[in-house]
């Protein structure tokens, strides 16, 4: 005779709601170990953007006194506003951290995206949270984790910052505001990129609404900050989380207050994503996809390649026509406070001791468009390691492509989107810049001859992208901290009088200071080659390999 077990008593509803984040300590520790080099080395690195660049313009300026009044105009110019925010005052700490603060906050908020993104909707994607929600983990606990290290690597960063900062000789009132800022921004795409990653069913599309998130907010708060004073228009400032960083106004009026302002705003969007969580299945979006078509008209892998990318490859070259057209217009007004010879010094140590002030100018900016060009083909690269990790790549290699055509396919495709980028943004300042000058023709051929000059020691962090893959996959990620060695070798190492044989491990210490200067051809050669030899060896890593 068989008994039937009378049921339990139902759990407590405070009991069933706790329930969901079972599992979250062990999932946080997890993600951890897999971001052990990624986080320390993105807050070590924007840390060291901060302190380094204010160093070294303390270097250069013991003294800015009399060139203070000369830059008055210039660092109001519209256009430079628009890039970097309006400046806080014309005090020495904030002229040393004009550049860093907003942009800083900006890769700051990036690194947020990339961390909550990985460990929620990329490993949803991937299939992996499926396996461990089959075991004791809650429903709510890969978020609960992903927003929790999210919010540790923002609080790292900006701790490290501030402790940095106030090393190197800034004040410490004005380097705590600056922690601010970057909390407000940081904190607030841990939100915004844990809901994105609920309403949609890809990476992808968790990057499409995240990342145009961030653009539109880089763009309405540009709007407000270069709207007349007594425009309406300047409140937009005050709808864009980027523009609640600037007005912190670091090492000016030091708005401490306006982090209430972004911590309000990072716990609303968390709990809206919590809530957007429980409203879908595991695998989808709250959002529906869109249907595909019935017969596709790809015919190659490099054709699937490029499809996939189409949308990266939008942004990235919008961005450098809005790049472009700052630096055109800003470039009219250089000569305004070349009177000052600290100024002039400056601009000279960063882009070169060749040509006009403007010629300089030029250089050094268009040596910053190209680190971030070599980031777009990372980005390209990095794409075939997750392809692996999702098994789209072992679905794909299983018909007749080969891996050596798969991955000479996102090579080419990088190489091509990082010179296009470059050529596009500095043929739109060459025409902004040449209508003002009566010479359009002129200067767009110089500055797209010295956009082509950085392509080389663009290609070599692709190239190191590509080894990493090829060879050890799982540090793929390390490519990104490359880059941000290079950049802080090759644009700061000879202010900072790091040894010469530092500095030269940076592709960008080769590049020739174009438009002003002369080529110097076997550098760019044997950056080329170097390049060319790093794919190749990853590529034959690569189908030397098993995946996965």
């Amino acid at each position: 005779m068989s008994t039937l077990a009378a049921p339990s008593p139902a759990p407590a509803r405070g009991r069933v709601r706790s329930a969901g984040l079972t599992g979250t300590p062990s999932l946080l520790r997890l993600a951890v170990r897999r971001d052990r080099v990624l986080v320390p080395v993105s807050a070590v690195a924007l840390a060291g953007f901060v302190a380094m660049s204010a160093e070294a313009t303390f270097t250069l300026f013991p003294d800015l006194a009399s060139a203070q009044e000369s830059m008055a105009p210039t660092l109001a110019n519209p256009a430079l506003v628009a890039m970097y925010g309006p400046i806080s005052s014309l005090g020495i700490d904030s002229i040393a951290t004009f550049k860093s603060i907003l942009l800083g906050g900006v890769f700051l908020a990036m690194l947020a995206y990339v961390v909550v993104r990985r460990h929620t909707r990329t490993e949803e994607e991937a299939g992996r949270l499926e396996l461990l929600g089959a075991g004791v983990v809650g429903r709510r606990a890969a978020l609960g984790a992903a927003v929790l290290l999210g919010t540790g690597a923002v609080v790292l960063t900006v701790v490290l910052t501030v402790l940095w900062s106030i090393a190197v000789g800034l004040d410490a009132a004005g380097s705590v505001a600056l922690g601010v800022s970057w909390l407000v921004m940081g904190l607030s795409w841990v939100g915004v990129t844990a809901v994105a990653a609920q309403l949609t069913s890809s990476a992808r599309g968790t990057a499409g609404w995240s990342l145009g998130a961030l653009a539109v907010a880089f763009l309405v708060r540009a709007v407000g900050d270069t709207a007349a004073d007594d425009s309406p228009a300047r409140f937009l400032t005050w709808l864009s989380p980027l523009g609640w960083g600037v007005k912190v106004s670091p090492f000016g009026a030091n708005r401490y207050w306006v982090v209430v302002l972004g911590l309000v705003l990072y716990a609303v969007l968390v709990a809206v994503a919590f809530a957007l969580l429980e409203r879908r299945d595991l695998g989808a979006g709250v959002l529906p996809s869109r249907a595909g078509r019935e017969r596709s008209d790809i015919r190659s892998a490099a054709g699937l390649t490029l499809r996939l990318a189409r949308g990266m490859l939008v942004g990235w070259v919008v961005a450098y026509v809005v790049l472009g057209v700052v630096l055109g217009s800003i470039a009219g007004s250089i000569t305004s406070f070349v009177d000052s010879p600290q100024v002039e010094d400056m601009l000279r140590a960063m882009g070169g001791d060749a040509g006009t002030i403007t010629d300089i100018y030029f250089a050094s900016e268009l040596h910053f468009a190209a680190v971030a060009a070599a980031a777009l083909a990372i980005a390209v690269v990095t794409r075939m390691h997750t392809e692996e990790t999702t098994t789209r790549a072992e679905a794909l290699l299983a018909t007749p492509v080969r891996r050596t055509t798969w991955a000479v396919g996102h090579l080419a495709l990088a190489v091509v989107a990082s010179a296009g980028v470059m050529v596009v943004g500095a043929l739109v300042a060459g025409l902004v810049h040449g209508s003002a000058e009566g010479d359009v023709g002129g200067i767009v051929v110089r500055l797209v001859g010295a956009a082509l000059s950085t392509l080389p020691a663009v290609w070599v962090t692709l190239g190191v992208a590509m080894l990493l893959y090829g060879l050890w996959p799982r540090f793929t990620g390390l490519a990104w901290a490359a880059l941000i060695t290079f950049l802080l070798l090759g644009e700061f190492g000879d202010l900072l009088d790091l040894p010469a044989w530092l500095v030269d491990l940076s592709p960008f210490a080769h590049l020739p200071a174009l438009p002003g200067g002369s080529v110097q051809w076997l550098p760019l050669a044997v950056l080329a080659l170097v390049a060319l030899a790093l794919a190749v060896l990853g590529v034959g890593a690569l189908r030397r390999r098993d995946l996965g």
